[in-house]
């Protein structure tokens, strides 16, 4: 009860549903070959089909916390619909598609399938084959995953939607050269509205991989099969050649969209701002970031950011400062990353400090990479009391100086290399500990 009254009013009837929910299922955990659990309708004097109204939110909540467990998870999946009379719904029945393929229990996500098939309230969406595409990639199942592809024909999902999902899973695991070869072998038998959309995955899923030269050739494969591209496939190009490191081409890219008359949205005009900072000057970029406003596009702060670090790596820590009071004036909170733009440019102790504590009071709670930029920097310098100071910050906002419990496990194998008789020490011809001579 205790518990209870640290909870809100407004979530404390949830959390006690989910609470007795999850008492017949966290008293042990039994080694015993999994069996799904049927327990007698009045066996259990705290939780009884007629003692608890089991909505849909509570049902995915405490699915939720089997999480990692797919056999509990399952066991409570079949016990609230058999012993409670609760009935499935396809996002319920979707929940506990992706908990299974989690652990890659396929054979169990087609059955629940076909029971859902046969439900008369739940049926499979988009959704649900969505989750099986992606845990297939997972896997590395491409082939399987395909073959999911072509089982949605009995559910009337055979559509553009799902293909595009397909092509999306396989991307986002590293599948990309299958996703490419399924789609340009298939794309003749495809009648789709938006190609684009599919090459515009396929893009993004070389882009991610980092391989530069397939990107090229893909784009300009786009060109020979006369794809009408859009504004995110500029967009994401764009980014492409910012991140290889031809951020000219990225400029060269944007007054090709200005001739073909495609407006930019906010994601397209940061990265043109950045592109033709790098390539031109950060002068160019405040042009463009005029244009933006004037045409009616609001920067968003990743707008600012960008603007803010071109001025700082450029010396201009003073007219930096201006954008970022402009920043909060237009209603654009700072985050942690607007600040690290300072941070890493500043030269002067004492303005990284004021900064600093302008960064905690205006509630931007700094990340750990925020304290070791500081404390590498004033370190680098010399100057030991700014450390200090960053220390104690550090410690008042809870942030802890060990990481993930390394310290306990450095000692545990310390111990361990005593008990077997094994020096700890640091040893030179290792390299564990540098030369004194």
């Amino acid at each position: 009860m205790a518990m209870l009254s640290l909870i809100s009013p407004r979530y404390r009837n949830s959390f006690r549903c989910i609470q007795t929910l999850l008492y017949p299922f966290t008293q042990s955990f039994s080694t015993k070959p999994f069996k799904p659990i049927e327990p007698e309708p009045l066996s259990n004097p705290i939780i009884s089909p007629n003692s608890t109204s089991f909505d849909h939110s509570t049902v995915r909540q405490t699915l939720s916390c089997y999480a990692n467990d797919w056999k509990r998870a399952l066991e409570f999946f079949d016990w609230v619909q058999t012993q409670c009379g609760f009935s499935h719904t396809t996002d319920t029945y979707n929940g506990m598609i992706d908990i299974l393929g989690k652990f890659f229990e396929f054979d169990l996500i087609w059955v629940l399938i076909q029971r859902m098939k046969a439900d008369p309230v739940a049926h499979p969406n988009h959704v649900t084959f969505r989750f099986v595409f992606k845990r297939y990639a997972a896997a590395h199942l491409v082939e399987e995953a395909t073959n999911a592809y072509y089982r949605t024909e009995e559910f009337n999902l055979r559509d553009e939607t799902s293909y595009s999902n397909l092509i999306d899973a396989l991307c986002e695991y590293k599948h990309v050269i299958e996703a490419e070869e399924l789609f340009l072998r298939e794309c003749k038998d495809l009648v789709f509205n938006d190609d684009v959309k599919i090459y515009n995955i396929i893009l993004r899923g070389w882009f991610k991989m980092g391989w530069w030269k397939k990107c090229r050739e893909f784009w300009e494969e786009m060109d020979r099969r006369g794809v009408c591209k859009s504004l995110y496939s500029y967009s994401i190009y764009m980014d492409i050649q910012c991140k290889s490191g031809k951020p000219w081409r990225a400029v060269k890219l944007y007054k090709e969209m200005k001739k073909k008359g495609i407006r930019l949205d906010v994601v397209a005009y940061n990265t043109v701002i950045r592109a033709i900072g790098l390539s031109e000057g950060v002068d160019f970029s405040i042009r463009v970031f005029r244009e933006m406003k004037e045409v009616g596009c609001e920067p968003n702060v990743v707008t600012y950011n960008t603007i803010i670090k071109l001025l700082c790596e450029n010396g201009r820590i003073r007219e930096a400062y201006g954008v970022f009071d402009q920043m909060r004036e237009k209603g654009c909170a700072p985050n942690v990353i607007t600040y690290h733009c300072f941070f890493g440019c500043i030269e002067k102790p004492k303005q990284i400090l004021r900064t600093f504590d302008r960064m905690i009071n205006s509630g931007v709670r700094p990340r750990m990479d925020t304290y070791v930029m500081l404390m590498k920097k004033f370190g680098r310098w010399g100057f030991l009391r700014p450390v200090f100071i960053v220390w104690k910050k550090m410690e008042e906002q809870g942030c802890s100086p060990m990481h993930k419990g390394m310290v306990d496990l450095a000692r545990k194998y310390e111990e361990e290399m005593l008990a077997k008789g094994l020096s700890p020490k640091p040893r030179v011809d290792l390299g564990t500990k540098p030369h004194t001579e």
